[in-house]
């Protein structure tokens, strides 16, 4: 008897599924998503408020912690009482009995079963303390409707924690479960008023509340209707619920500031809408510990719009927001140094033909304005540079997971938005580069080894970032810092009424991202401590005109930036830096022949770069008008110059931005010169299909030919096919009016210089 009595209650009294619950790092309520069975029941709390534990024992159990788990004097008393209404009137339950019926749900109440309430009440008692009992009642007693728990009765029908409900409120639970189907909010208000003044009155006379609190408690009025329960973080809930369904899951969110961002995307929704844009989202990183601090997966739009989608981990196109990890890769890889100038000009990789987004071109750029004003032409040409699998190699070790196809699959366009990426992966890379640096200042120069993890958002999960280690994870920090330098210098447009919510005081790195045809776009930033990154588009991939990441995401980005505490600046990593002498026109190495040189910090890997290779040493005449040699000119009378010199196509669109940009000048008349005399096509690219548009008079439109020469003055002969064209000087334009098909232009200098092209003319 004694065996069977020990084994006779479960393990588990209660196996009812339960609903998936989120609360901030400081235990407040985010969200909760229904249990599977349609019942709002809350995971089981051990802990009870003191006003509901007082409650509930002085109205079903006063001798509750007295009794071995049932009372006699009650179950006498109940009896009798049944016995004279001829029926069951009263059952004497004490709450540990209560706990053993809501456990054993679906008995028929005989008085059989009372017996076996009993008995395993008392095995109950044996093996739990009073509270834990409690605990069990107060976690699964029925509320009214689909309401089980105290938990979710108080959020339901008083919308707030049930630590915080006052006597009056605490009184109206404890009388719930009494009757739970006769009697809740919004239906027999009367009785319902009647049993909860009954039970403050009990609560006075007893001298647990003193009188001025029962005539405050007795004022308060019922609730009418249930509430909806709070909804701060939805798309965390769904995917908390992905691995913790039927959980209570404290994470790392901080409730202030969610709400506080959720707010700015309430209002930039309201005003993005206007222009048929709905979604947006928003993500949060601590950079020190990884913890995500506000996650918005989406706005408050309608179910039309996909509001229930969570698109933090949806993969969009990436627009330019890959270009800073290019950028790093080159520094990291000695292939260039911070500005190094990179030739902005028409150009085509068979049929790619990238475009800037203003459809201009700068001849050359450093590499950190082409990087900090997002230009593709000389981003699409640091690629092809750099090596596309060489760069494809450095993504995949930043575990961006929806990169999945090989390299070749994106092409060159892999840096302009040919690939897919979502919000989630690069925030995670970028809060990677911050704490890389912060590490490294703060460990005397050493890296961790497992630096880019993926963040997290459950606050019982820590960090592990690896082992110590003197060799780089990935970039190395001097790489990074650089790349953050050029990225804190994004230009903002004069003028532009977007860039009023701009604080010039916060030092932000940060990149904004606008994908092909206006579907998505981007804005991602960092300081010392923080990550935030902006999604801004539609769920359904529909482009917008004015869909971009500088005029929707960015004034996102600042406004939620805003609400975070200022950050120093990143601190100047020396140890993976020296500092050497830059051409301060080129951004190469000096050279000999370079006149005006800087001191800079530099990457150590980027020691290995080659010196200047624009300035050169020109011997020039007294006036410095012309060059000259000594086969005309004595030695005495020549000064030597160093002289800044292009590439005649990058020269041609450089001087047009750079007005104090002087050519070569020309060799006297009556100089031998073994000058080297070049010339490259402007326009048309090699191999481009040309449609000639008729204009209003039906006349077919002209092909304009153009080549930059070395030497403009020099006279050059255009040839089409086979057939002579005409000449040009000094201006090297030719319009021509070609017949649909297959054509070779051919142009030749008076020094037998020759340049072709290949182009078709579709009709």
């Amino acid at each position: 008897m004694l065996i069977v009595y020990y084994f006779c209650l479960p393990k588990q009294l209660f196996t009812d599924p339960t609903a998936t619950v989120i609360t901030s790092k400081n235990n407040r309520l985010l969200g909760a998503q229904i249990a599977t069975d349609g019942q709002w029941r809350f995971p089981q709390n051990d802990t009870v408020p003191e006003k509901f534990k007082t409650c509930i024992i002085q109205f079903e159990d006063a001798y509750f912690y007295k009794h071995p788990g049932f009372n006699p004097v009650s179950i006498f008393k109940a009896f009798t009482e049944n016995l004279k209404s001829d029926g069951i009137k009263r059952g004497g339950s004490t709450l540990t009995q209560q706990v053993i019926r809501l456990s054993r749900k679906g008995q028929n109440r005989t008085y059989f079963e009372k017996v076996i309430e009993i008995i395993l009440a008392t095995r109950l008692e044996f093996r739990e303390s009073k509270d834990q009992i409690l605990a069990y009642y107060s976690s699964h007693a029925p509320f009214g409707g689909n309401v089980v728990g105290l938990d979710a009765a108080s959020w339901r029908y008083f919308n707030r924690d049930a630590t915080q409900l006052s006597w009056a409120e605490s009184a109206t639970l404890a009388v719930l479960p009494n009757a739970p189907s006769l009697i809740y909010p919004g239906k027999n208000q009367e009785q319902l008023l009647k049993k909860r003044n009954r039970l403050l009155q009990k609560l006075l006379d007893k001298e647990i509340i003193d009188s001025l609190t029962f005539q405050l408690s007795v004022a308060e009025s019922l609730p009418l209707k249930p509430y909806g329960l709070p909804q701060v973080a939805p798309h965390l809930l769904q995917k908390v619920a992905q691995t913790h369904l039927g959980k209570r899951v404290l994470t790392t969110v901080d409730y202030n500031l969610q709400e506080r961002a959720n707010q700015i995307i309430k209002t930039h929704y309201n005003q993005l809408k206007q222009n048929d844009i709905h979604n947006a989202a928003v993500l949060i990183l601590d950079v020190n510990t990884r913890e995500v601090l506000a996650y918005i997966g989406n706005t408050p739009t309608d179910k039309f719009h996909q509001k229930d989608v969570d698109i933090i981990d949806k993969p969009r196109s990436t627009g330019s927001i890959l270009k800073p990890f290019l950028y790093a890769a080159m520094l990291d890889a000695g292939d260039m140094l911070p500005n190094t100038l990179v030739a902005d000009v028409p150009t085509q990789f068979g049929s790619y033909n990238p475009e800037n987004y203003n459809k201009s071109y700068d001849g050359a750029v450093p590499a950190s304005q082409a990087l900090s004003r997002s230009l593709n032409v000389p981003s699409v040409r640091m690629l092809q540079e750099f090596g596309l699998d060489r760069f494809y190699q450095y993504l995949k070790k930043l575990k961006l997971k929806d990169i999945s196809q090989n390299a070749n699959y994106y092409g060159l366009s892999l840096i302009l938005g040919g690939a897919e990426s979502n919000l989630w992966d690069l925030c995670k890379s970028y809060a990677s580069f911050s704490s890389t640096l912060n590490h490294f200042s703060e460990t005397s120069s050493e890296y961790f080894s497992k630096e880019y993890c993926e963040p997290i958002f459950i606050n019982s999960e820590s960090i592990d970032f690896g082992k110590k280690t003197p060799g780089k994870t990935l970039y190395d920090a001097a790489s990074i810092y650089l790349t953050y330098e050029s990225l804190k210098e994004v230009n903002r447009p004069e003028g532009d009424e977007n860039w009023e919510f701009y604080d010039g005081s916060k030092q932000i790195a940060w990149k904004t991202g606008t994908s092909f045809g206006f579907r998505d776009a981007w804005a991602i930033g960092t300081t010392k401590d923080y990550v935030v990154g902006v999604w801004v588009g539609n769920a359904d991939g529909e482009g917008r005109p004015g869909l971009v990441g500088v005029q929707t995401a960015a004034p996102i980005l600042f406004d939620v930036f805003d609400l975070l505490p200022n950050s120093d600046w990143f601190s100047k990593p020396f140890d993976e830096m020296q500092e050497i002498s830059i051409c301060k026109l080129s951004g190469h190495r000096a050279s000999p022949n370079c006149d005006v040189v800087e001191q800079k910090f530099v990457q150590i890997s980027g020691l290995k770069t080659k010196p200047c290779p624009y300035h050169v040493l020109v011997h020039l005449d007294a006036t410095e008008q012309y060059q000259v040699n000594s086969s005309c000119e004595t030695i005495a009378n020549i000064s030597n110059k160093s002289w800044f010199v292009l590439p005649p196509l990058m020269a041609f669109y450089y001087k047009t931005k750079n007005p104090f940009y002087k050519p070569l000048p020309p060799f006297r008349a009556d100089c031998l010169s073994d000058e080297l005399i070049s010339m490259q096509f402007i326009y048309p690219n090699d191999n481009n299909t040309v449609f000639l548009p008729k204009d209003f008079d039906g006349k077919t439109s002209e092909l304009i030919l153009k080549i930059a020469h070395s030497k403009p003055d020099t006279t050059v002969f255009w040839y089409l096919d086979d057939t002579f064209l005409g000449s040009t000087k000094d201006i090297h334009e030719f319009a021509v009016l070609p017949k649909y098909g297959s054509h070779v232009i051919t142009v030749v200098d008076t020094y037998g210089n020759e340049v072709k092209r290949h182009i078709e003319i579709s009709n």
